[in-house]
C-alpha cells in the first residue's frame, strides 16, 4: 500500500515496500491549468515544460553526477531518465527517473529529485502535479507526494533518497524554489542535504 507523504516526512523504503528495494522509479506528472474562455467557450491550456532532475551527492554534500533532460544517464549507468516531456499531456507519469539502488556508487550518500519549469511559468499555472516512488521490480507505488501547491514558485525540491545505517530512506522535502534548471536550484538544495 502506498504512503501519501507530507512535507518533511521521512520513511524507510524497505519497510514501506515490504522488503529490500533494489530498483526504484521516481515518476513526475502534471497538467496545465485551463484558462477560462468567454462564457465557457474556448477554454484552453498553455503547454508547460516541467523537467525532472536527479542530483547525486557524496558525504561532503558535493555533487557527484546529475541526470536531467540534457544528460539522460548517470556516468556509472545506475540512474536513467525517460526523456523530456515538454507539455505534460497524457495520463500517468510524464517523466520518470529510474534508479538501480544496488548499482549506485558507494560514495553517493544522497539522491535529490527536483522539478523546474523550464518554460518559466509558475506553479500557479500547474495542476494535478505529483511525484511518486515505484518499486520498479513489480510496478507497485511505494510513496506519493502531492506537488500541486500552487504559487509563484517555478521549481520544487521534491524528495531525497539517502543512505542511513545500510538502508535507503526517503525524505519528502517539498520545498518551493526558483529556477529554470537544476543548476539555478542548487543553492536552494544545499540546506536539505
Amino acid at each position: 500500500m502506498s504512503v501519501n507523504l507530507t512535507k518533511g516526512q521521512k520513511i524507510s523504503l524497505d519497510k514501506e515496500a515490504g522488503g529490500a528495494l533494489t530498483h526504484v522509479t521516481m515518476g513526475l506528472g502534471w497538467d496545465s491549468v485551463k484558462s477560462k474562455g468567454f462564457l465557457g467557450f474556448g477554454a484552453k491550456s498553455a503547454d508547460i515544460d516541467l523537467d525532472a532532475s536527479c542530483l547525486l551527492f557524496d558525504e561532503a554534500n558535493k555533487p557527484v553526477d546529475t541526470i536531467w533532460f540534457r544528460q539522460l544517464k548517470s556516468r556509472d549507468g545506475s540512474v536513467v531518465h525517460s526523456g523530456d516531456n515538454r507539455t505534460g499531456a497524457g495520463d500517468g507519469d510524464d517523466e520518470q527517473i529510474s534508479v538501480s539502488l544496488a548499482q549506485v556508487p558507494a560514495n553517493v550518500k544522497s539522491i535529490v529529485f527536483t522539478v523546474n519549469s523550464f518554460t518559466g511559468q509558475s506553479f500557479a499555472q500547474v495542476q494535478n502535479a505529483y511525484c511518486r516512488l515505484l518499486n520498479a521490480n513489480n510496478g507497485k507505488e511505494v510513496a506519493r507526494f502531492d506537488l500541486s501547491v500552487q504559487g509563484s514558485h517555478s521549481a520544487q525540491i521534491m524528495a531525497k533518497l539517502y543512505r542511513h545505517n545500510g538502508e535507503w530512506k526517503m525524505h519528502a522535502i517539498g520545498e518551493n524554489g526558483t529556477g529554470r534548471t537544476f543548476e539555478e536550484l542548487l543553492p536552494q538544495v544545499a540546506p536539505h542535504l
